[in-house]
């Protein structure tokens, strides 16, 4: 049994003694350096660019610009490719931009001997521009008088979507009975970075007429088929490696600067270019997650009854399309899916271009962002009725029946209602909520709570698909190659659990490739959505089952019985019947290398097609200390209860879980990326963006609801993106407890709560 056994990680001893290998160790020896040069206006276009003097500079080898790229548009999300034109990605932005769309565009790139004098020629460039009215916010992007920012969308609106659940529009059901309560607001999420340890960073050289870049990436697969198509080569020319990577949470799944530093290598004549980003580039220039403004209206009976709702939903892309409108399309099916509206409900979406940095993809996909929206609107309804939140929310959630009227994802297993119960017991639900029901004085406490659904993997909206390979060493070993890729969040280890269970092959005689190459790894589209248990986990079981038949087969013919009569178990092919040991899998082994007679390289490869999906949920706990004149919020207590199906490894799911709540956390309180009114930021740096630190950081407790599904390899479903959900909802519906005060826009800064609670009347 391997399966829900807290196992250590495998690539624990490497991490800490420093032998894991980044993409930074990696690099050969002389490597060039390049260095971006970035636009220093955020809308506008390259009249002229002077490389004049920075060209004078000892150990620059190339400058190129804008004007010297290939006149190819390409994509950069990391999305699997579609056949079908309608369903593949924008292609918006060049691997150096001519036309300007946001402060610190790349429009120039340099490649020295050494990063001194990288960095002398980039200060040396000279560069004119003709500038345009800057768009930061979504109102200034839609003003009739603001410039496009891409010519094809004149009204900077990349794209429009709706949906709607009944048979009644929102106003006929609002008006349909005569003693509904109605409620009329706007919450708005904010700009935040994802801030991993690792930069971006690759170093790309050619040999045999192939580029290869070595890169720290989610999606091996997808940026070389990326950097074929920016550089107008074929795919197969293009070898992309991934090693140990120091975190992605999404910005990864970007493709960033891979095709810049294949196209420079190509440009030096193949020698090898390393290309680093800063941080403050990482900050500024990479991906971030969407601000979105949720304008949200309901209609709610006084019993409590969810009547109807309407939800109007614009969101920030910055200035490229990247993932563009697929993540407040998947806001709009959050807040749908988490509550039933017995009448109606009605979505209606915006993605606008503005020339703040570009929305990307971040751990949760556009769902931390509408749990928000959701999850202080269920506050502000129960508050409306005289209702309890807990009881509110058991009454109108979406029951274990569910299916979405539109994607058809369905709860195959329901663990959502004994997640509340089991959290509400933990955090002592009924006791805080009557303890601080009448409170006076400067500070307070409050408790509040969150839930969240999050459908595991991206099945029906686009591909799923993920191989695994199994191979017999000559000692009875075996080794795994995934295509999938650990990213720090511990599935290399569960993947090897995985195959120790399906084949009976003990995990310690499993060895995994933890390193991406795609000219040798299986095909998968990478780390995102929270699919990798259940997608990739799918094409372990599948390869597993087929590798086991094949050594039983063999091992039949050794023993000269039939193979349905012998089973594999601890690493022995064993009689079935009786369990008794025949044969050591290490003698099977040896025989299929060596045999004069039968000489068989046993191994199995098999890629699953996943149509499936299901649905993960939970609730955050939170109970915090308010200090109303500072406008200082403390965490008190706080606990994650997930309904994840069953656990793989528990200590990594709780990882995973304490991760999540700490993200969560620096959401609610802190981070935000702000801009001047030019749409310069102004705090691309760790010392000015407000990450939390260990100081700040409560005990973080997680709890399990195990419910198996049966459409999860092993009884398995989404863990990895759901714990950083419904923390930032949670810790401002319990400043709502302590305060009175409902907040609707995140961050809870300081400055933010001392002007809500002045206008409050209680400083």
């Amino acid at each position: 049994m391997e399966i829900g056994i807290p196992k250590i990680r495998v690539d624990a001893a490497d991490k800490v003694t420093g032998a894991a290998k980044y993409t930074g160790d990696l690099e050969p020896r002389d490597c060039l350096v390049a260095r971006v040069v970035h636009s220093t206006i955020a809308n506008g276009r390259v009249v002229s660019i002077d490389v004049s003097e920075a060209e004078k500079v000892p150990g620059v080898v190339r400058i190129l610009t804008c004007f010297d790229v290939p006149d190819i548009q390409f994509p950069t999300p990391g999305h699997p490719w579609s056949v079908e034109a309608a369903h593949q990605d924008v292609s918006d932005r060049k691997l150096l931009n001519q036309r300007v769309r946001v402060y610190g565009d790349d429009i120039a790139a340099v490649v020295a001997v050494d990063d001194v004098a990288a960095a002398r020629a980039v200060r040396a460039v000279r560069v004119e521009y003709e500038e345009y009215p800057a768009c930061v916010t979504v109102d200034d992007a839609l003003n009739s008088s603001a410039p496009p920012i891409h010519e094809e969308k004149p009204d900077n609106v990349l794209v429009r979507s709706t949906l709607s659940v009944g048979d009644m529009t929102f106003d006929e059901a609002a008006a349909s009975e005569p003693d509904l309560l109605r409620l009329e607001k706007t919450y708005e999420t904010q700009t935040v970075q994802h801030c991993h340890i690792e930069p971006p960073v690759s170093h790309a050289y050619m040999a045999g007429g192939k580029i290869t870049v070595v890169t720290s990436t989610q999606i091996p697969h997808i940026v070389r088929r990326v950097i074929g198509q920016a550089l107008g080569i074929p795919w197969g020319d293009v070898r992309v490696v991934k090693p140990y990577i120091g975190g992605g949470f999404g910005n990864k799944q970007d493709v960033l600067y891979e095709p810049l530093n294949a196209w420079l290598c190509q440009q030096v004549g193949g020698r090898c270019v390393k290309l680093e980003i800063s941080r403050e580039e990482t900050l500024a220039n990479t991906r971030v997650r969407h601000a979105i403004r949720f304008q949200v209206e309901a209609a709610v009976r006084p019993d409590g009854a969810v009547v109807a709702r309407r939800l109007r939903a614009d969101s920030n892309q910055g200035g490229y399309a990247s993932h563009g409108h697929a993540i407040v399309a998947n806001a709009a099916n959050c807040f749908k899916q988490l509550y039933r509206d017995r009448k109606a409900l009605e979505a209606q979406c915006r993605t606008v271009y503005t020339n703040i940095a570009t929305g990307g993809a971040m751990r949760g996909y556009g769902i931390p962002q509408a749990d928000f929206a959701a999850e202080c609107m269920a506050d502000d309804l129960a508050a409306l009725v005289g209702m309890d939140p807990l009881e509110f929310r058991l009454f109108n959630c979406m029951g274990p029946d569910y299916e979405d009227p539109h994607t058809h994802v369905k709860f195959n297993s329901y663990g959502l209602k004994a997640c509340m119960e089991k959290g509400a017991g933990f955090i002592g639900w009924k006791e805080l909520r009557e303890k601080y029901r009448d409170q006076t004085g400067p500070v307070r406490r409050g408790v509040g709570m969150a839930i969240f659904c999050y459908k595991t993997g991206v099945h029906p909206i686009s591909l799923e698909t993920a191989s695994c390979r199994m191979l017999l060493n000559q000692d009875g070993s075996v080794q795994l190659q995934m295509g999938a890729t650990e990213i720090g969040q511990g599935a290399d280890t569960v993947f090897i659990q995985m195959a120790a269970e399906c084949t009976g092959i003990p995990a310690g005689r499993i060895h995994i490739v933890s390193a991406q190459d795609t000219d040798t790894a299986p095909f998968d589209t990478g780390a995102y959505a929270s699919r990798q248990t259940y997608v990739s986990g799918k094409a372990v079981k599948k390869t597993g089952a087929v590798f086991k038949k094949r050594i039983l087969d063999y091992a039949a013919g050794m023993l000269s019985r039939p193979a349905e009569a012998l089973d594999l178990r601890g690493g022995e092919i064993v009689d079935a019947s009786s369990g008794a040991a025949l044969l050591s899998l290490g003698e099977v082994a040896v025989t299929a290398f060596y045999s004069l007679d039968k000489s068989v390289h046993i191994s199995a490869e098999e890629t699953s097609h996943c149509k499936e999906n299901t649905f993960a949920s939970g609730v955050c706990f939170c109970e915090v200390e308010v200090d109303i004149p500072m406008g200082k919020v403390k965490v008190l207590n706080i606990v994650n209860v997930h309904d994840s199906g069953v656990l793989i490894n528990p200590k990594l799911a709780e990882a995973q879980v304490h991760g999540g709540m700490s993200m969560g956390l620096g959401y609610a309180l802190g981070e935000e990326l702000l801009y001047d009114g030019k749409a310069r930021p102004l705090n691309p740096n760790l010392l000015d963006y407000k990450l939390p630190t260990v100081m700040d950081t409560p005990k973080l407790n997680a709890l399990f609801v195990e419910v198996p599904d049966p459409t999860g390899p092993f009884g398995n479903k989404a863990l990895g993106e759901p714990p950083a959900i419904p923390v930032a909802p949670a810790v401002r519906n319990a400043v709502l407890h302590a305060t009175g005060v409902a907040v609707d826009s995140l961050p809870l800064t300081p400055q933010k709560l001392v002007e809500r609670f002045t206008q409050a009347g209680l400083i």
